[in-house]
């Protein structure tokens, strides 16, 4: 028995290279000398799929069909199921959602919670850039695969036609592949799984700026005060109250503490303010007079500690150490200024750092610990080191910036 995986395209515009239909059949021969090593079925599938760059001009549709019949209960005839589940899990973000279509027994494979666990440990980190379009004036969620240098357009936010008028507070909980953008009447959730959109309850009509995810949880902040989110209860719990307002809002978590501080701004006349809250107490407290006055730039978390990248002038990237209260200058490259231009945001996630920039080019900085020797040869205080790698973004993607970024597992 023959099995053939068919990839067939539809024009969806004239800007399509791409025939109206193509149809390229992968051919499987069951064999029982298998191994892991013949199992790069969907290597050539792969590479269809992402021939184009302007992937979104395309809807792929997904057929298969077994030589001499038409059904099978197998989910590859010729193959154990746990080898074809196998098949399954190395189906790249977000194509695997459209294989669910295949058939019944692939959708319930697919979405069965095993399956998803498993999905898990062979997922990698994908940034999620919320960007506004300069002439549309509209959002538009992209998501970057770096290790391929592609984009793909997100689902449009199931939101009112005003989003751009309304505060957006967005978060991530990386390891479930989750992202949420709370607008104050709703909250909406953006699954990688299933590349789709949920709409919930939001806050009670509180308008928030900035969101974090700790542990497990969507804490919230803004002029409205603190508000924490469970996704897994679906209910949104009041905190307390936050020590002042802010002039803006920068926002990280490290820890169980979020990090909130308005940072320094043009014409830098007054000093920051800045607070800290502890999740589990669901208290404020004022941030250490050396936190809040060095920071001068744009936070983010990598390995539960505060670095900063700074707005103004060619400084270095920074790292907080909380023992001296003070912002020590890391080790290694320079960031990348000369392609990355303001405004930029940035997120963390393992030992990377990762920051969108206006056309979202993007740099991830590789986080890696400097041992007492290095710091002398290198004459820096910061026992860490970043190494910076560019991935620029299409010439298309000029008119873009990104007001949100979050990475996540897909």
């Amino acid at each position: 028995m023959k099995c053939y995986l068919m990839l067939g395209v539809i024009d969806m515009g004239p800007q399509t290279p791409w025939p109206t239909s193509t149809a390229v059949p992968i051919i499987y021969h069951p064999s029982s000398q298998l191994n892991h090593s013949h199992f790069s079925f969907f290597s050539p599938l792969s590479s269809l799929l992402f021939r184009s760059s302007s992937f979104h001009h395309y809807t792929p549709n997904i057929m298969v069909y077994f030589e001499g019949e038409k059904e099978h209960r197998d989910l590859i005839p010729g193959l154990p199921n746990e080898v074809a589940e196998l098949c399954l899990l190395h189906v790249p973000y977000p194509y695997q959602a459209l294989s669910r279509s295949v058939s019944s027994t692939w959708n319930r494979a697919i979405t069965n919670p095993s399956f998803i666990f498993s999905k898990k440990t062979l997922s990698h980190p994908n940034l999620f850039v919320l960007a506004f379009h300069s002439q549309t004036r509209k959002f538009q969620w992209q998501a970057l695969d770096p290790s391929s240098a592609r984009w793909f357009l997100l689902p449009q936010m199931p939101s009112p036609e005003d989003t751009c008028m309304l505060p957006l507070a967005c978060a991530a909980l990386p390891r479930q592949g989750k992202l949420f953008v709370i607008n104050g009447e709703e909250t909406l959730t953006y699954r990688a799984a299933t590349n789709q959109w949920s709409v919930a309850e939001g806050p009670g009509g509180r308008e928030f700026v900035a969101a974090e995810g700790v542990e497990g949880r969507i804490v919230a902040v803004g002029r409205a005060g603190t508000g924490v989110y469970d996704p897994e209860s679906n209910t949104w719990q009041e905190g307390s109250e936050l020590g002042g307002e802010l002039e803006r809002y920068e926002v990280v978590a490290a820890g169980g503490r979020v990090y909130v501080t308005e940072g320094w701004w043009w014409p830098f006349m007054f000093r920051p303010r800045g607070w800290v809250y502890e999740v589990e107490k669901d208290t404020w407290q004022e941030m250490s007079i050396g936190m809040r006055e060095g920071w001068s730039g744009v936070g983010v978390t990598v390995g539960g500690r505060v670095f900063m990248i700074a707005e103004y002038g060619d400084s270095a990237v920074k790292v907080y150490d909380e023992e001296h209260d003070t912002w020590y200058p890391v080790a290694g490259d320079r960031f990348p200024r000369e392609v990355m231009k303001k405004p930029f945001c940035a997120t963390g996630l393992d030992d990377r750092i990762y920051v969108a920039s206006c056309g979202l080019n993007v740099a991830i900085g590789v986080v890696e610990t400097v041992s007492s020797m290095e710091q002398d040869v290198k004459g820096c205080a910061a026992d860490v080191c970043v190494t910076w790698q560019v991935v620029e973004a299409p010439r298309s993607f000029s008119e873009f910036s990104p007001s949100s970024c979050q990475v996540m597992y897909a």
